[in-house]
């Protein structure tokens, strides 16, 4: 039974909720735009919620049970303004906006995650290639329990992710929980300094390329171009599989320039806010580097934001086939603003939508052919008896054909297994047509 304390009736008179008050507003109207402050001026101000606040302020100053300094009290104040509005808003001290700013160029420490919180529970989004958490296997909807001794229940996304940074070399152990799964599982990671490369591709076979993004971040679409050329060196492609499966987005210009990659008109995105700043519109440019390219485009539900912007807008533009499972939408635009003080806030301006209208937000991007994940497995004795396996046959008289290598990615990888076998279709529909 927790015992009653004495609450304090009345609050002193050198910081009462009146005085605070007074304290309080004229700061806040002096970091107003002047249309704004007007705005205020014309509206009436929540004057009742306002002292309601200095009030809590005050008792917490005289009644918590350790000491706490007023800068903490409203640097707390304002992460729960921020917090409460959706899972994607926060406010960043100096530690998180500068690591932000560092995963966005594309090097950081870490494990390689990418983290989001889902009914309230901390939730893998997906891991970031070739990093510990994908080595070690960690999948999109895990559920993550604890960080080392730490439950991540009351946590918020930003104390997680400090939490799972770190020294190269020093250890962490995540238990989580799997969807389908009965009982948590532990999982040891040793953090690493995370340079990621956001693009890789080589041939699955001849003529059939792989473009693999993992995130999009600010060189994402010049990297793309450079890819495709490499591509290229040695002919023209019959088609491409653009695997954007869990890939967690990242910037929005780097989703348009990959896009425009592919497009040489037409609509890609645009975004719709409450100011005029928010509300964009991005299409593509005649200028494109593979605008001919059979295309199918590899998602799954750990494809998110900018990843769900490029599938979105090739789709509605019938540029090329999603292939895959649904993708986990989000589709909010979120813009960093810096504060004076070195510090800043991550807001939630605007949603987007496709070229078609379709908004993403918590519904995802369907794809036009549903495969899920698995792998292909080979039986070498499993056909039947052929002319070829009776003795004494006819040898062919045609010139023996040339052996084609393929990726060793299509044994381990259905999706992309199944993505190549419409590729080839596609191409012989295409060889008829010409």
């Amino acid at each position: 039974m927790t015992p009653a304390l004495p609450l304090p009736g009345r609050l002193s008179r050198s910081c009462s909720p009146r005085r605070l008050l007074a304290r309080l507003l004229p700061l806040a109207l002096l970091t107003l735009p002047l249309t704004a402050t007007a705005q205020v001026a014309d509206d009436e101000l929540p004057i009742a919620e306002i002292q309601t606040f200095a009030e809590v302020f005050e008792r917490i100053k005289r009644a918590y049970v350790e000491e706490v300094d007023d800068a903490s009290l409203l640097r707390n104040a304002m992460r729960g303004m921020l917090s409460e509005l959706d899972p994607h808003s926060s406010y960043l001290d100096r530690e998180a906006f500068q690591s932000l700013r560092e995963s966005t160029q594309g090097e950081f420490g870490g494990i390689g995650i990418e983290v989001g919180m889902e009914d309230g529970q901390l939730t893998v989004i997906t891991p970031i290639d070739d990093t510990p958490a994908s080595r070690a296997g960690l999948q999109a909807r895990d559920q993550i329990l604890r960080i080392d001794d730490t439950p991540t229940e009351g946590l918020s996304l930003q104390e997680a992710v400090e939490l799972m940074r770190g020294d190269p070399g020093s250890e962490i152990e995540l238990t989580i929980l799997r969807q389908g799964e009965s009982s948590p599982r532990r999982i040891p990671l040793t953090r690493e300094n995370i340079r990621t490369e956001s693009v890789k591709s080589e041939l699955l076979t001849t003529g059939f390329g792989y473009l693999r993004i993992s995130q999009f971040q600010t060189r994402t679409g010049e990297q793309v171009s450079e890819h495709i050329r490499q591509l290229t060196r040695d002919g023209e492609l019959d088609g491409l599989v653009l695997d954007l499966r869990n890939n967690p987005g990242g910037v929005l210009q780097a989703a348009v320039a990959v896009a425009d990659a592919f497009l040489e008109e037409g609509l890609i995105v645009y975004t719709e806010g409450r100011l005029p700043d928010t509300e964009m519109r991005f299409s593509a440019n005649a200028t494109t580097a593979a605008p001919d390219v059979p295309l199918v485009v590899l998602i799954n539900g750990g494809s998110a934001s900018a990843a769900e912007i490029v599938a979105g807008a090739l789709q509605d533009q019938k540029r090329g086939v999603v292939m895959g499972t649904e993708s986990f939408g989000k589709g909010s635009v979120q813009q960093i603003m810096p504060l004076g003080n070195g510090e800043g806030l991550k807001l939630t301006t605007a949603l987007y939508f496709t070229p078609g209208g379709r908004s993403i937000q918590a519904k995802g991007i369907e794809p036009d052919v549903r495969v899920v994940r698995g792998r292909v497995e080979v039986t070498e004795n499993g056909r039947g008896v052929r002319e070829a396996d009776l003795e004494g046959h006819l040898g062919a008289q045609e010139a023996p054909r040339e052996k084609t290598e393929r990726s060793e990615r299509l044994r381990e990888d259905y999706q992309l297994s199944e993505a190549l076998n419409l590729l080839k279709a596609l191409n012989v529909v295409r060889q008829r047509d010409r």
